[in-house]
């Protein structure tokens, strides 16, 4: 069941929009992105010949700050899907409250078919041809699906030939060797993870008997799962894109993290069960993860759906038809715009550190993101409060208002 993101993202607008009674011309605006910046990439291959690819950046709207989101290679690169994520990157920065609008882009290849020789001519041409339309202070991108710390210190170095110093605030998501920060690698796991805590304050039960699954073990789903063991939570579940995991006791993260680093997959694991990333999503948990990809929770699984709480993680995992059923049922979704926002957040951090030439400790860095997240949370329920409605609407409306103050100050 196909469901086009933007049409998703257009629809959880409109429901914020009609609760807020927003101007139409306003609504209008955030209906479209402001700039699509299409190139053709040639890139000399290994053996002599030419291959052009197709690159793009979306520019959603800067009305807060520089355009700011990240850049992914990949082939079946989808326009729909880039503009809803350019839409929910502009959200995302105003509901964290980081000054900066939201944008996306990539090239449309598989990194996997290429020398990391041609990965980085290719990773470098693209930058030569967006060049005059990004910078620290017009558009700041960072490392998305395929794109790693290393591709984006290319970037950063080519950008800076042109420039004629080097500019480190150009691209998040860099090595720490050239201005990256410390903390971002655990950023938006342990931002989510944060908000879970903040959540998890009125449940007077031992933390042992809190049981969590996470639907992705790759990045943000390793480091969530991580936080939550050490917290004293029983993480019963995990899964990647091949298959699952399950123990009712609970897993040992780290364990399982050498296990599929030894074997390339989580199955098999001493203890547990073998089950699918659809049987996860349906597992009697308090807490649900959805650390993966979009359009994981729809129509028709969203009634089997047990957990109490749901924090989105990934981008767009709750389609708007799931999204109604979820409500019915009482389980609180926490939007990805709010819970996978510790990234971003974490990237401004990296960007004003780049600004003031300075360079902080990885606890500094984490205390700033958790005083980011906590407050995001606080801000979106108040907002749901006065609203009465549910948060990922709270959170719309919050963001929406923010982005319309700063338009029209």
């Amino acid at each position: 069941m196909y469901n086009n993101p933007f049409e998703s993202a257009m629809g959880q607008l409109a429901v914020a929009a009609k609760k807020l009674k927003l101007d139409k011309n306003f609504l209008a605006e955030l209906q479209n992105p402001a700039r699509i910046i299409s190139v053709s990439i040639p890139v000399k291959m290994d053996d002599g010949h030419t291959e052009v690819f197709q690159g793009f950046r979306v520019q959603y709207n800067n009305f807060r700050g520089p355009f700011k989101g990240g850049l992914r290679f990949h082939p079946q690169v989808d326009m729909d899907e880039v503009k809803a994520l350019a839409f929910w990157m502009s959200i995302k920065n105003a509901v964290v409250n980081v000054p900066y609008g939201g944008g996306k882009g990539g090239v449309a290849v598989n990194p996997k078919e290429l020398s990391k020789s041609e990965l980085e001519r290719l990773s470098r041409k693209f930058i030569d041809l967006i060049y005059p339309d990004i910078g620290p202070h017009v558009d700041v991108p960072a490392p998305d699906v395929n794109t790693t710390a290393e591709i984006m210190g290319w970037m950063v170095d080519e950008y800076s030939k042109l420039a004629g110093k080097f500019t480190p605030a150009v691209i998040t998501g860099k090595p720490i060797s050239m201005g990256g920060s410390q903390g971002r690698e655990e950023a938006t796991g342990f931002g989510g993870f944060e908000v879970l805590k903040e959540i998890l304050k009125t449940d007077k039960r031992k933390r042992s008997d809190i049981s969590v699954a996470v639907q992705g073990f790759g990045n943000v789903g390793y480091f969530f799962a991580k936080f939550a063991q050490e917290f004293g939570l029983k993480v019963v579940a995990v899964s990647d894109s091949k298959s699952g995991i399950y123990n009712s006791a609970g897993l040992d993260i780290e364990k399982v993290l050498d296990w599929k680093k030894k074997k390339g997959a989580l199955a098999g694991f001493t203890g547990t069960k073998t089950i699918t990333n659809e049987k996860l999503l349906e597992l009697p948990v308090d807490v649900l993860a959805p650390a993966a990809l979009e359009n994981q929770l729809r129509e028709d699984n969203a009634h089997k759906i047990k957990a109490r709480v749901i924090i989105e993680l990934a981008n767009g995992p709750t389609t708007p038809q799931a999204d109604k059923i979820l409500l019915r049922k009482k389980i609180l979704v926490v939007p990805d715009v709010l819970a996978n926002s510790g990234g971003v957040a974490t990237s401004y951090l990296e960007w004003f550190q780049n600004l003031k030439k300075e360079k902080w400790p990885k606890q500094k860095v984490l205390s700033r993101l958790s005083k980011y997240m906590r407050q995001a949370l606080k801000d979106v329920l108040q907002t749901g409060k006065k609203y009465k409605t549910d948060l990922r609407t709270a959170a719309f409306i919050l963001a929406i208002h923010r982005l319309y103050k700063a338009k029209n100050n």
